[in-house]
């Protein structure tokens, strides 16, 4: 981090009184959008940012959403106390929750050349189409080089990853990563006979065989119309997630190794018929119809109901909490749900997502093994804001990064530290009910695999969750199906 004069640095005693995160609501974010600016926001694409402490009293404007605007009070002392200079304010702009609208509208103000907000949460799932359109300021060039190594080093890779180019430069800082787990009925498993305490069910995976078993027998013991629950809707979260997981878990891919995620369109194998990817099309198969499927596969049980292929999230958690499934995959947002004492309580579990073949059975490296699909924001910069107004958000971000404002949102919000190593501290294992299972989520966060996420991601996802639903849904066989997926994708990389 750049010095800074020690009187910038230290916070007088009458800030606490000062206004510090003003929330705005929906509407608030539309005013902060107006005023097209039609040059580069007084600074090069490639200029450093100036991070010497600006003249005068500013405030830096952040389109994020009411739950940061909700903690305003305690972000407000805890940034000046991590360092933010006194004359620096945020207004925080709380936007819409639906990612969807938030993609749509950064498009259209950085489109038109918009020079604020200044900072922008964005969707790790959608923010590289907006690197390689050249709408974002680069990090890796315009800012500090011990902040960047910070956040490259210290930092979640997969959530890295999403805000970087392909040459590896940055283009954000992570605020928090989201990883799904398996969520489960520990009691009912243990009346089952199993041992998920002795067993290291939190934090050691089990593979897809094992875990079918053990739900087919907790859904006898428990009498409950399911096993369990996931997502299999015709929608982004079967691409980006579901199926991505049930794929990666058996060392299947898009388009082959991790290396060729994000790219270069056009240049890159499609492997969505390779042989791991059909056996996991078969797996699911199973689950959802047993042995009746004739693409069954023995050493898995019928644990699913065909209704999961008409779910989202909150279609498939509720008949877990309402106790009419044992398990069910889910986001870390439902967890203080389940494991409230008015819902499970400490009978409530997680463990990392269940696996097919291990690492080193998978032809791609990384892939094999538990995979949990990435989820998270990031916060990014308006290239076109104001030099001194990114001379601010420097700061801002600079006070953001620090492990102290990380774990206040954790506690408050529930936002997951976009540092491991806070998982492992006792603040973030004491946090209620979460906190009983940060380690399962920490396990989760290592092995998270992002959506291969370019600027034709969109039309692929669509085509992806269509062929996925049909195979799942018995109307295509699973070679039939992925071989249509085959074409469609290596149209769109060749359009693209």
């Amino acid at each position: 981090m750049v010095d800074t004069d020690s009187h910038d640095r230290k916070r007088r005693s009458n800030v606490s009184r000062r206004t510090f995160v003003k929330a705005a609501g929906v509407s608030g974010i539309t005013a902060g959008l107006a005023g097209c600016v039609t040059n580069d926001g007084g600074g090069g694409a490639d200029e450093q940012i100036d991070t010497s402490v600006p003249d005068g009293d500013i405030t830096v404007q952040f389109a994020a959403d009411d739950r940061l605007a909700g903690i305003a009070d305690q972000v407000q002392e805890l940034l000046y106390e991590e360092g933010l200079p006194e004359n620096i304010s945020l207004e925080v702009l709380a936007g819409s929750f639906i990612s969807d609208d938030r993609q749509n509208q950064y498009t259209q103000l950085l489109d038109a050349g918009q020079e604020s907000p200044t900072l922008l949460l964005m969707d790790s799932g959608w923010t590289i189409p907006f690197i390689a359109r050249g709408q974002l300021v680069n990090f890796s060039q315009q800012m500090p080089s011990d902040f960047v190594s910070d956040i490259q080093d210290n930092y979640f890779g997969a959530s890295v990853d999403t805000v970087s180019n392909t040459e590896g430069d940055l283009f954000g800082m992570p605020m928090f990563p989201d990883f799904p787990v398996m969520q489960y009925r520990k009691d009912v498993y243990e009346a089952a006979g199993y041992s998920p305490e002795s067993n290291n069910w939190a934090t050691e995976p089990i593979t897809w065989s094992e875990f079918s078993q053990a739900t087919a027998d907790a859904q006898d013991e428990a009498g409950t119309d399911y096993g369990f629950t996931f997502q299999a809707n015709i929608y982004e979260g079967l691409s980006c997630c579901d199926f991505n997981e049930f794929m990666s878990s058996w060392g299947g891919a898009y388009f082959g190794g991790r290396e060729n995620l994000f790219g270069p369109v056009g240049d890159r194998p499609v492997t969505v018929d390779e042989q791991q990817v059909i056996d996991s099309i078969r797996m699911v198969r199973t689950f959802i119809n047993g042995s009746d499927d004739e693409f069954a596969m023995d050493e898995y049980q019928k644990i699913s109901p065909e209704a999961v292929l008409q779910w989202t999230e909150e279609p498939s958690r509720q008949p877990f909490t309402n106790g009419n499934a044992v398990a069910n995959r889910n986001w870390p947002y439902s967890i203080p749900i389940n494991g409230a004492d008015d819902a499970f309580g400490e009978d409530f579990g997680t463990m990392p997502i269940p696996y097919a073949v291990p690492e080193s059975e998978s032809p791609y490296e990384g892939l094999g093994g538990t995979s949990s699909a990435l989820g998270g924001w990031h916060a990014v910069i308006n290239p076109n804001a104001p030099a001194e107004q990114k001379s601010a958000a420097y700061h801002v971000l600079n006070a953001m990064k620090s492990e102290a404002v990380q774990l206040l949102a954790l506690e408050e919000i529930g936002w997951l530290p976009p540092r491991p190593d806070l998982f492992e501290s006792d603040r973030a294992q004491n946090v209620p009910i979460i906190g009983r299972y940060i380690d399962t989520l920490r396990i989760a966060g290592e092995n998270a695999v992002p959506r291969p996420v370019t600027t034709v991601w969109g039309q692929q996802s669509d085509q992806i969750a269509s062929e996925v639903n049909a195979a799942y849904a018995q109307q295509k066989s699973p070679e039939d199906a992925m071989s249509s997926l085959k074409s469609s994708l290596e149209s769109i990389e060749e359009s693209g």
